[in-house]
C-alpha cells in the first residue's frame, strides 16, 4: 500500500480518536447523523475508492474519472470520510489511504469492502428503517418490508446471495483470525458450514498443522463450494466431506467441534437442539468450540448489542447472548462451559466438553 509522502494517516486516526469531551447534545447529534457515516463508506466501498488509491495519492480529477463520479460532490463524500480517518487529504489537496480506508480494498487479507457495500444496500437500508415496526412487535421487519423469510428471499435473489456470501467471507476472515490466534486445535477438527464459511477455517487449520485431520460438514451446496476451497488450499486429501443437516445429527470422530457464527441465529430451543445433537455426535474427551459475540454486563459499549437489534430486525427469534445466557444454554444440553476466550475481533470463544 502507498501513502503520501506526508503519510497523513496517522494524523488523520489521531484527529479521529482524540476529540475532546464534548456537550451531550453535541455527541447525540454525532450519533444520530451515525446512519449518514455508513451509508457514505458504502458509497465509497461500492464506487472502489481505496482501490484506485492502492498504488499512491490521487487529486479529485484523476479520482472522479476512474469512478466515473462528479468531482465536486466525490470531494465532499471523501473530505467526510477523511474526518473520520478514513481517507485522508493531504497538504497538495490529493486524497491517500489510511489503515481505516484500506480496510476497504478488495481481494486483501482483512478487506471488508463487501461487508460495508451489504450494510449499505438497499434491501438492508430499508429493514433497518422499518426497526419501529420490529420494536413494538418482535417481529423481524424484513419479513414485514419482503413478505417472506431473509433466507427465503435470497434463494430468490442469487445475485443479492452472491454478495451476502462475499460479505460473510470478510467478517468470517476476520472471525478465524481471532480463533487461530487464541486456541490450540488437536487430532480431528468437525467444521459446521455457514454461509460465506465453506471450510476455510478448516483449510487454516489444516494448512498449520500436518498432523491434523478434518471433516466439514454441511448441506449439499455447501459441500460443494467447500471441495473446490479444500482442494485449492492444498489439504483435501486430510479433509472428510460430509453432507447433514445440524438439525438431525452430526458426523461422529472429532476431537474438536466448530459452531462459528451458527448459534446466535436461533431461539433457544433450536439453538439447544443443535448443541444436543453435538454433544450426541462428541466421545468422551471430545470438546465444542462456539465462536460468537457476547452481551458484556451492564452500560458497556459492545458492537454486540448493535448487531442483537440486526438479529431482531432480520430474523425471528435469534439473538445475540450473555456468557450467562451461553452458560445456561449449554448446561440445558448437557455440556459443561470450561473456558471463554476473548479475541482482539469482537467475537469469544466458548470450549465446552459433555457434562459427566
Amino acid at each position: 500500500m502507498v501513502v503520501a509522502k506526508s503519510d497523513p494517516r496517522k494524523q488523520a486516526d489521531d484527529r479521529a480518536t482524540s476529540a475532546p469531551t464534548m456537550p451531550p447534545q453535541v455527541a447525540m447529534m454525532q450519533m444520530a447523523n451515525a446512519y449518514r457515516v455508513s451509508q457514505a463508506i458504502h458509497v465509497a466501498a461500492k464506487l472502489g475508492i481505496a482501490d484506485v488509491l492502492s498504488d499512491g495519492a490521487k487529486s479529485i480529477p484523476v479520482l472522479a474519472a476512474a469512478t466515473q463520479t462528479h468531482p465536486q460532490a466525490l470531494y465532499r463524500l471523501l473530505r467526510a470520510l477523511a474526518s473520520m480517518g478514513i481517507f485522508a487529504e493531504t497538504e497538495t489537496g490529493e486524497f491517500a489511504l489510511t489503515p481505516r480506508a484500506a480496510t476497504l480494498r478488495s481481494n486483501v487479507p482483512g478487506s471488508l469492502r463487501d461487508y460495508a457495500i451489504v450494510l449499505g444496500e438497499t434491501w438492508h437500508w430499508q429493514t433497518w428503517g422499518d426497526i419501529l415496526y420490529s420494536v413494538q412487535t418482535g417481529q423481524p421487519a424484513f419479513d414485514h418490508l419482503y413478505g417472506m423469510e431473509f433466507l427465503d428471499y435470497l434463494a430468490q435473489h442469487p445475485d443479492l446471495a452472491s454478495a451476502f456470501d462475499r460479505s460473510m467471507v470478510s467478517l468470517l476472515e476476520t472471525i478465524d483470525n481471532g480463533i487461530l490466534a487464541h486456541y490450540t486445535f488437536t487430532k480431528t477438527i468437525v467444521e459446521v458450514g455457514i454461509p460465506g464459511g465453506y471450510g476455510s477455517l478448516l483449510a487454516r487449520i489444516l494448512k498449520a498443522d500436518s498432523s491434523l485431520s478434518g471433516i466439514f460438514f454441511d448441506l449439499a451446496p455447501g459441500i460443494a463450494l467447500a471441495q473446490s476451497l479444500l482442494t485449492a488450499q492444498g489439504v483435501s486429501d486430510r479433509c472428510q466431506l460430509t453432507t447433514g443437516d445440524v438439525f438431525e445429527s452430526l458426523p461422529q470422530g472429532g476431537d474438536v467441534y466448530i459452531l462459528k457464527n451458527l448459534i446466535h441465529d436461533w431461539d433457544d430451543d433450536t439453538a439447544g437442539k443443535i448443541l444436543q445433537n453435538c454433544r450426541k455426535a462428541m466421545h468422551e474427551t471430545a470438546k465444542l468450540l462456539v465462536v460468537e459475540m457476547l452481551i458484556p454486563p451492564g452500560n458497556a459499549p459492545a458492537l454486540s448489542k448493535i448487531i442483537d437489534i440486526e438479529a431482531l430486525i432480520m430474523s425471528a427469534g435469534g439473538y445475540e447472548r450473555t456468557e450467562a445466557q451461553y452458560r445456561s444454554l449449554f448446561a440445558i444440553a448437557g455440556l459443561t462451559v470450561t473456558k471463554v476466550i476473548a479475541t482482539r475481533s469482537p467475537f469469544s470463544l466458548i470450549e465446552a466438553v459433555r457434562t459427566n
